[in-house]
């Protein structure tokens, strides 16, 4: 039971500081978000481990014939998850401004859109992966606090707010763009950053909205490239210097709000995940009834 409540701990910090990364001027800016994100990586490899029996079972047996179906998909979940999670986690390291500052693998443009549609991405595989445990978390979450109660009105003041809940993530996931992130995805597999748009290439990862140019143009680099950097450094941001860029401008931001807003956005695919399940659950005791 120890081992639920220090996954259960560990899953509510991974929550807080994934959502945090949302927005990268939040508590002071960039050094957090990079920094953060290293710890982030820490504690989501430590909550890998804590499955690893899970994974090595699961693993030996995908292809046995009497594997339920259920294993099979929790499994293929679990992998696109950790597949998308260490690919933002590595593109976050190539992109690295303050940490890592003088990394530089090439195409950081191909690179810096992958980061994003991929984090995005993983805000779905996230809210699926929640659904699909919703019922353990509550569990969980009962069991810490010995809640004992079986009133009906709890149930259905639990729907009400689910469905308040679903309302407003889908209202946030049309103010920041959200589909738009998702579908850069295609981007990023259709030629780099010469297949983005030019609205995907301008486009503002904080607010949702494009950054505007004088006279409504682009930016033109020579031969198409971005602009280099003395001996293909980048700047040394310990000396006061930092890029401009739309997405890493620093200042502050409210860390609630950003909070609030994707947790809104996951918790549209927590609640569709969650009642697909549980119709799909009363569907096959039906049939065996």
């Amino acid at each position: 039971m120890k081992k639920n409540y220090i996954q259960f701990a560990i899953d509510i910090v991974m929550a807080i500081m994934f959502l945090l990364f949302f927005n990268t001027r939040v508590l002071g800016g960039l050094a957090y978000h990079e920094i953060a994100g290293l710890i982030f990586a820490v504690i989501f490899f430590t909550h890998v481990s804590l499955n690893l029996n899970w994974v090595k079972n699961v693993t030996m047996k995908i292809f046995n014939k009497n594997l339920p179906w259920k294993t099979r998909g929790n499994y293929a979940l679990n992998l696109l998850l950790l597949i998308s999670m260490c690919f933002v986690i590595f593109s976050g390291i190539v992109i690295s401004r303050v940490v890592f500052p003088n990394i530089n693998l090439g195409n950081e443009i191909w690179f810096r859109t992958a980061h994003t549609a991929f984090s995005f991405l993983t805000i779905i595989l996230v809210g699926v992966h929640i659904g699909i445990h919703w019922q353990w978390i509550v569990n969980v979450f009962k069991k810490m606090i010995q809640y004992k109660s079986k009133k009906k009105w709890i149930g259905y003041a639990a729907k009400i707010a689910a469905a308040l809940i679903f309302i407003f993530g889908v209202y946030e996931i049309q103010q920041t763009g959200f589909v738009n992130r998702v579908a850069s995805v295609t981007s990023v597999f259709s030629g780099g950053s010469s297949g983005m748009t030019a609205g995907q290439r301008n486009f503002n990862f904080d607010s949702g909205q494009r950054p505007s140019f004088t006279g409504g143009q682009e930016p033109k680099f020579a031969d198409g490239q971005t602009p280099g950097f003395t001996n293909g450094q980048r700047p040394d941001l310990n000396n006061g210097n930092r890029i401009q860029e739309t997405e890493h401008n620093g200042g502050s931001a409210d860390a609630f709000d950003v909070i609030i807003t994707y947790s809104a956005v996951t918790a549209v695919f927590v609640v569709i995940t969650y009642y697909i399940r549980k119709l799909t659950l009363k569907k096959r005791k039906r049939k065996l009834a």
